[in-house]
Order: structure tokens, then C-alpha cells, then sequence
């Protein structure tokens, strides 16, 4: 039975079957026509190809065995987002093609509470996104060089993936952001900071500055319509009226549920778990009780919360 589930997941990895065989034949190092066998399951996968899989993917090999010891596992990938390897491409890849592949199940929502700017909305503004890159690399990278955000360097590959990701995540049927309402604060701090210490010029400040005015425009005509204008998606956008002390995000589609915890910056920790998503869902869907709605319904509200944020980002 734990063969039939780790296949079904192997099977579902990628919206192509073409897609999956050669991501199969990079990963196993087989030909061509022993993957197609092993998917027609004419050849069983070997143990070491299966722990090989398992690992790439995170999949759980002690939830598709069945295994209850008590506890619900977690898992997290750790990616270079600055300097990707050719792995971190293939995952970035599969993960904007996964998002892609959303758009076929109008059912699908995405949620995502949040104290800071979401990757899905930083992903639109260069110099924003590369000021959230940099702040993480000030914080969690192993090299002791301080890098001035001058010196920050994006290939053209990892622009290209950006952009793929941003145009990608406003196909998902069904989006709710539940902000913190500091988060537009708390990025000026940072910004303030780096700059108190030479780290930021004045006139990159500015630039960064061009961006979050841009993005509150953006986010301010997504209110108004209640979704994302480039592809009539819905989007509901919430103002906490409590701090949100950790970002959490849930996935849910008619094939697979996942929900993350957001940690060390750019990273999340993630489950497949039924019973602990099914957890997240509800847990979250409650946040919305002390939260204020601004999109569509309450415009005073909107009105008064983005003038509020360009007045703290004018005062940068």
C-alpha cells in the first residue's frame, strides 16, 4: 500500500508527464525508457531510488508508510536565493510550475498571515525584492564580508525566475492576505537601519522607496476590485488588529493540502499532514475575527490605512 501512495506522489509532481521523466532520468540517472517502465510500474523503483526521490522531494516516507510515532513531521528546503545552485533552479522551476498548474482547480485557495511583505507581492518591485535579499543575507549568511547593498548581484537566470513566480502566483483561483498592521513599518525600520550604517545609500534608499509606493498603488487598485486586475483572480486582503508574531501559509486543492510555517527569513517549514493542515486551516480562517477586511467592503478602512502606510514610507 505505501508503493501505491509514494507513486501517486511521484506521479502528480509534475502537471507533465514529459516534465516528470526527464526531472526522473536527471535524478536516478536511467535512461529514458527504464523511468517509463518504472511508471507503467513494470519495474518497481529501488529502495536507494526511492529514498533518492524522497529526499529531492520531501516526501514523507514514514506518513506514506503509515508510520505513527506521536509526532507530525515537518520538513524544510533550504534554498540560495541569491546564489542558486542548479538544484535550487530545478526546485524554483517546479515550484512556479506547480503554481501554474493551480489555475486548473477554481477551488484552490492560498493563504498567508504575515508580519512581512509576502514573496508573492516583493516579487513585482527589483529593488524591493533585492532589499529583502540582501537583509537576508545580512542576517543568515555564513560569509563574515559585509556586502553593501551596492554589491548585491541577481544573475539574470534568478530575475528570469522571479518574474516567472510573479506572473505564476496570480494565477492561484483564490488568494487571502491577513497583514500585520506594522508590516509597512517595521520594512521602513530595516531600511532606516542599513542606511544608519552606510550599508544603503541615499540614493539606492530612494529607489527602494520608488518601490513600495509602487507596490501600495498596486496593492491599494487589488483592494478596490477584490482581485489581482491582470487576471480577475480573487483576492481578499485583511489588516490584522493584533500583532502577527510568525508568518503561517496554507495551500488547499482538491489533490493536496500543505500548510508552512515561515522561518529564518526566506525559508519555510512545511507538512503534508491532513490532521495538522486541516488545523492550519481552521486556526487561520479565525485570525479573520479580529481582523479588518479592506478589500471591496470596508473603504473607509482602505482608505485610511494606505494613506497611513505613504505617509510612513514618505517619511523615509
Amino acid at each position: 500500500m505505501w508503493y501505491e501512495a509514494f507513486m501517486k506522489i511521484v506521479m502528480n509532481k509534475y502537471p507533465k508527464k514529459t516534465q516528470l521523466v526527464q526531472v526522473l532520468m536527471e535524478l536516478l540517472s536511467l535512461e529514458r525508457e527504464a523511468v517509463y517502465r518504472r511508471l507503467r510500474n513494470e519495474v518497481p523503483f529501488t529502495l536507494h531510488e526511492v529514498i533518492t526521490l524522497s529526499t529531492a522531494w520531501n516526501i514523507s516516507l514514514d506518513e506514506i508508510m503509515g508510520v505513527n510515532i506521536g509526532a507530525i513531521t515537518f520538513q524544510m528546503r533550504t534554498v540560495n536565493y541569491l546564489s542558486p545552485s542548479e538544484e535550487d533552479v530545478d526546485f524554483l522551476r517546479f515550484v512556479i510550475q506547480s503554481i501554474a498548474y493551480l489555475k486548473h482547480f477554481p477551488t484552490t485557495e492560498f493563504m498567508d498571515i504575515c508580519n512581512k511583505l509576502p514573496r508573492q507581492l516583493l516579487a513585482g518591485y527589483s529593488e524591493l525584492n533585492k532589499f529583502c535579499l540582501f537583509k537576508w543575507m545580512y542576517q543568515y549568511s555564513n560569509d563574515n564580508e559585509t556586502i553593501p547593498y551596492s554589491k548585491i548581484r541577481l544573475s539574470k537566470e534568478k530575475l528570469k525566475i522571479t518574474e516567472e513566480y510573479h506572473r505564476a502566483i496570480k494565477l492561484v483561483p483564490n488568494t487571502n492576505f491577513i497583514f500585520d498592521p506594522k508590516i509597512f513599518y517595521y520594512l521602513i525600520k530595516d531600511i532606516q537601519y542599513f542606511c544608519s550604517i552606510y550599508l544603503i545609500s541615499e540614493e539606492e534608499k530612494e529607489l527602494i522607496k520608488k518601490d513600495i509606493l509602487s507596490l501600495l498603488d498596486y496593492l491599494q487598485e487589488v483592494a478596490n476590485l477584490g482581485c489581482y486586475p491582470e487576471t480577475q483572480n480573487k483576492v481578499n486582503l485583511y489588516i490584522s488588529q493584533l500583532k502577527i508574531p510568525i508568518g503561517y501559509t496554507y495551500t488547499a486543492t482538491p489533490e493536496v493540502n500543505i500548510c508552512y510555517v515561515h522561518v529564518f527569513g526566506k525559508y519555510e517549514i512545511f507538512s503534508y499532514h491532513s490532521a495538522m493542515v486541516a488545523n492550519f486551516m481552521s486556526w487561520m480562517q479565525l485570525k479573520k475575527k479580529t481582523s479588518t477586511q479592506i478589500s471591496e467592503v470596508d473603504i473607509k478602512s482602505r482608505i485610511e490605512f494606505f494613506s497611513e502606510q505613504r505617509q510612513l514610507v514618505e517619511g523615509l
